[in-house]
């Protein structure tokens, strides 16, 4: 009898034993009987999602505290340093830029230095440059503007350097009909101090005359030019 078994045949034979194996070594799998509910109604209909507008911040200079905070912390580093033995601030690190008019330049050995009137409190200072202020530094003087570096804070974290200038204050009109009342009404005074220093003046003198002439007088009176000598009389005779 024959053999039958041809090379196909062993070919499924090995194939199904495979895959026979391979079920016997694969775990049992058993149904899930948890329900997990859809995100969305399967029988509703679709709808997109609503984008939301998320707002952008505004981007602006940070605002400057007001002038007593800025007094206070100048105070609070002041004495912070004068405890360390170290040189204080200048007050002028309280200021604004904007606070600051320019009331004078005049030359000193040092070069040419500025004074400035803080306008909040009505004080003024003498600046030269390098002079540091709130938002800024002083770096030029010229003759008749102050030339300053300007930072900017932004909100964002950003810091804008700019170079700004202040010109010399003009006395107004106003300014001037006040000095020249001023001056008018000081005239009168003026005139009778004067006065009285003449006449002190003109005392001194007569006291001084007075006193010469009474030592002329101790002395004996000189001889006047041009008089002839008398003879000397012989005494004892009548």
């Amino acid at each position: 009898m024959k053999n039958r078994h041809t090379p196909s045949t062993l070919k499924v034979l090995f194939a199904a034993a495979l895959v026979a194996a391979a079920a016997a070594a694969a775990p049992a799998q058993t149904a899930s009987t948890a329900y997990r509910a859809t995100s969305r109604d399967p029988f509703a209909k679709f709808k997109p999602p609503v984008k939301r507008k998320v707002e952008k911040k505004a981007v602006g200079p940070v605002a400057a505290p007001p002038i007593q905070a800025r007094i206070d912390k100048y105070k609070a580093q002041k004495l912070a340093a004068m405890n360390l033995q170290q040189a204080a601030p200048k007050p002028t690190t309280a200021l604004l830029l904007s606070e600051v008019q320019v009331k004078g330049i005049f030359r000193t050995p040092r070069g040419y230095a500025a004074m400035v009137e803080a306008t909040p409190i009505k004080l003024s200072y003498v600046v030269y440059p390098g002079e540091r202020f709130y938002d800024g530094m002083l770096v030029a003087i010229e003759e008749a503007r102050l030339v300053f570096r300007k930072q900017t804070k932004w909100t964002d974290g950003r810091t804008v350097v700019a170079v700004e200038s202040k010109p010399l204050v003009q006395p107004s009109a106003a300014d001037q009909l006040t000095a020249q009342r001023e001056t008018q009404a000081a005239a009168p005074a003026a005139e009778e101090k004067k006065s009285d220093v003449a006449q002190l003046i003109e005392a001194l003198k007569a006291l001084a005359a007075g006193a010469s002439q009474q030592q002329g007088g101790a002395g004996g009176n000189p001889p006047q030019q041009g008089a002839e000598p008398q003879p000397a009389q012989p005494q004892g005779r009548p």
